[in-house]
């Protein structure tokens, strides 16, 4: 479905029909490494799960466990030793216009303004200026930067420029969101904004997002489901349901579920450190 599809004349994106079909597909998938020393070192064992259509998915987990990793694999950036992983049922074989990323790093073209940057990938498609137009403005408002589409990246502070990153990435109407703990450098009130702002981007488009987070706060606050994994080396320890009605604001982190399920997270998290030693 193409994005200008998406947008009622209200501005409000509609939301698609899910498919029966997982959106995500990752099947048995284990990554080493060779180490100066001669050894091998395996970063994913046998690692495999399932994200539906239009799910906002957290994966969260001790540092070195794997998750960006994982979250590199998915992006074609990097290729597993063993197994596949699927997006859309195509195996991901290398980068593709199907899966959007948003990094932790700000990682903008600093010569482009806020508006070129959003439009970059669109141009390079060959995309209709008209069509470009459209769909740049729609994001630009939807992030909340419309007052700054002709300021350079050098401008703007570290949640701007995010902002910019999330609606360049939305912009291209990837099959799947990768977003590689793309608030960890922001301070705690713009890190709070951040996920709130995400929280009403995702509501608009219900594009399904693959989220890596280690703060198991913003992993329930955003996400429909929290795959939990354990580390060295690392694998999926279990996957749970977060049982949260949306829409969310910051107050649900003081319901009894929230609390219920961080110290539900907590644990796994701490027996995993036990197991590692």
């Amino acid at each position: 479905m193409g994005a200008l599809a998406m947008m009622k004349q209200d501005g409000v994106a509609a939301q698609p029909h899910p498919t029966a079909a997982p959106r995500l597909r990752v099947e048995e998938v284990s990554l080493r490494y060779r180490t100066p020393d001669g050894g091998v070192f395996s970063a994913l064992d046998k690692v495999s799960f399932e994200v539906p259509d239009q799910q906002f998915a957290v994966i969260v987990g001790p540092s070195g466990c794997g998750k960006s990793s994982l979250l590199y694999l998915t992006a074609g950036l990097a290729e597993p030793s063993d197994g596949a992983i699927f997006v859309g049922g195509q195996k991901v074989e290398g980068p593709g216009a199907d899966r959007g990323m948003v990094f932790q790093s700000y990682t903008l073209f600093p010569w482009l303004t806020v508006r070129e940057n959003i439009e970059f990938g669109l141009k390079r498609r060959g995309m209709p200026a008209a069509e470009r137009k459209d769909i740049v403005e729609y994001y630009l408002n939807e992030v909340g930067l419309k007052a700054f589409a002709e300021n350079y990246p050098k401008q703007l502070s570290g949640g701007m420029m995010q902002r910019v990153a999330i609606a360049r990435a939305l912009a291209n109407d990837p099959q799947i969101l990768l977003m590689d703990e793309p608030f960890g450098a922001l301070d705690s009130q713009t890190r709070l904004q951040m996920q709130q702002l995400l929280l009403r981007v995702w509501e608009h488009s219900k594009k399904t997002v693959v989220f890596v987070t280690h703060d198991i706060d913003e992993a329930i606050l955003l996400g429909d489901r929290v795959y939990v994994m354990g580390a060295r080396p690392g694998r999926i320890k279990q996957i749970l349901d977060v049982p949260i009605d949306r829409p969310r604001n910051l107050d649900v982190v003081m319901e009894p579920e929230f609390i219920r399920m961080k110290r539900q997270i907590l644990g796994l998290l701490h027996d995993d450190l036990h197991e590692a030693h």
